[in-house]
């Protein structure tokens, strides 16, 4: 990933998604307005931090970019597997569904969501010009949402897995993420022969790679072209939010897509 500093923000963008008519940014925690515990972008606005700093979080972090925060389509993240198709920004006021990815084709709609932990899961579309943002946590990564993003973005823009482009973002990584043996018996149930390879028996505790489960799930629908951050959000806490590592008194960093109008 492209590291950029920009006066107080910093942000990342993937090298397969700099493309000519897309944008997009990973931002970090890092050139915000939020006090501790949500130092300091926080993007999350029922997390307890004061939404009116959250607010001119989005917008300092917008105009750095250069994209209108009047763009923005988002939704109530419940870590389901529900895929909403944006075709419109969402208005002021406007109520939020309830789901965990997002997909759109409209030039100058920017997907936004907001993490902590779980999976970021950017999808590009060059061929039929469509784009995707999904938030995977354990739950999301079991019933396989990479699949149903794409499944949703075959229905609605024709698109198909062999042009898909993916990008998987920063997040816990396998050394940090613990699970229980009921989850994983929902993993083995899900990924049947490949849970052995992302289902990691330490001390006798069990951890699960997130990034690897969406990594095969994204092959399994076909996409070839994957880019994985490798960057452990509980590991490096000075760029990252991690409701781990941080005991659940955190924020949330923003990632947003979007296709740039008049392409």
């Amino acid at each position: 990933m492209q590291v950029i500093q920009s006066g107080s923000i910093k942000y990342n963008r993937f090298s397969s998604f700099d493309l000519p008519g897309l944008y997009h940014a990973v931002f970090t925690r890092q050139g915000g307005t939020s006090p501790a515990p949500w130092k300091s972008l926080n993007f999350g606005s029922s997390v307890g931090d004061d939404k009116s700093l959250v607010q001119r979080n989005k917008e300092k972090a917008f105009t750095t970019t250069g994209i209108d925060l009047k763009s923005v389509y988002d939704v109530y993240q419940v870590h389901s597997s529900e895929v909403v198709r944006a075709t419109r920004p969402l208005n002021t006021g406007e109520v939020h569904l309830r789901a965990d990815a997002m997909i759109t084709n409209q030039p100058g709609v920017t997907l936004l969501m907001r993490f902590a932990d779980c999976v970021p899961i950017l999808f590009y579309d060059p061929k039929n010009r469509a784009v995707g943002l999904a938030h995977a946590g354990w739950i999301g990564t079991v019933n396989k949402i990479a699949n149903k993003v794409i499944r949703k973005m075959e229905i609605c823009f024709g698109s198909k897995t062999t042009d898909l482009l993916a990008a998987i973002g920063p997040s816990i990584g396998p050394d940090h993420y613990q699970i229980q043996s009921d989850v994983a018996k929902k993993v083995v149930s899900s990924y049947k022969n490949d849970a052995a390879k992302v289902l990691i028996n330490h001390d006798g505790k069990i951890y699960l790679d997130l990034w690897l489960a969406n990594d095969i799930s994204l092959r399994e629908a076909g996409v070839g072209k994957i880019e994985i951050a490798g960057l452990c959000t509980q590991c490096h806490m000075d760029d990252w939010y991690s409701h781990r590592g941080e005991h659940g008194k955190t924020g949330r960093f923003g990632i947003m897509l979007g296709l740039e109008a008049g392409e």
